[in-house]
């Protein structure tokens, strides 16, 4: 059982940007910019292993995000892929609270800071495997967001059709792939919803430009239904009202 009263109840641990490891009150570091730390912990890997640890490079933060499984890793692409999400941290902190038996903590999976200063705390966890000690800590998480001002979410699985076409635009987050005289020809052909590739070769080679415009489609500068339908020659794309 959870005991909860205030925020004093509740400590963080993080790593902050000089690497060194504190220990604190939650109101006392609220505003931190967990968004932009280190991990708190360093995940190993072990014999007979059923999650699989891994790295994904985050081009909101240009570095890497450490992710324990494919769907941390899928869910990390898609705060990654969202315009509004200016700051990401994996392993941002751990939290401590008391329980009947004891301090308890948990280490949430990822910290998110969005454009409009809002801090999003996000841990991931398939519907059919949260037990009894997942349930409660997730309740200490959301209770201690609550405090802090944050939002927290508890995430699942991702929709086959979300996920297959934003793990194909995020092939080609890279910075690398951004051409500004491409950029600024596909935004002028966009200007009105053309399909894909028709757009694409009314720019130039087909092959060269197709990247620059998946990369526009990442940064969401460019829109195209990614809900509906897999992403194809056919899918129509226009300017989009914002990205990044």
């Amino acid at each position: 059982m959870v005991l909860l009263e205030g925020p004093d109840r509740f400590e963080v641990e993080y790593v902050d940007a000089e690497g060194v490891r504190r220990r604190v009150r939650l109101a006392e570091c609220w505003a931190e910019a967990f968004g932009r730390l280190p991990p708190v912990r360093t995940v190993r890997t072990y014999p007979g292993q059923k999650s699989v640890t891994r790295q994904y490079w985050a081009a909101t933060t240009r570095g890497p995000l450490l992710v324990e499984s494919r769907l941390e890793r899928h869910h990390a692409m898609l705060l990654d892929f969202d315009p509004q999400v200016t700051g990401l941290a994996a392993q941002p902190f751990r939290l401590f609270w008391p329980t009947r038996r004891g301090r308890r903590g948990h280490v949430p999976d990822f910290f998110a800071r969005r454009a409009d200063g809002e801090g999003l705390v996000v841990d991931v966890r398939p519907d059919d495997r949260i037990e009894p000690d997942d349930a409660e800590a997730f309740e200490a998480t959301a209770r201690a967001c609550d405090m802090a001002g944050w939002r927290f979410m508890r995430v699942g699985a991702v929709d086959a059709v979300l996920l297959a076409n934003v793990k194909w635009l995020a092939g080609y987050r890279h910075p690398r792939y951004d051409r500004p005289e491409l950029r600024q020809a596909l935004l002028e052909v966009f200007a009105a919803p053309a399909a894909l590739f028709a757009g694409a070769e009314r720019v130039g080679d087909r092959l060269a430009v197709l990247p620059v415009l998946y990369h526009l489609l990442w940064r969401q500068l460019l829109h195209v239904d990614l809900d509906n339908g897999v992403l194809g020659p056919h899918s129509m794309v226009k300017v989009a009202e914002t990205g990044r």
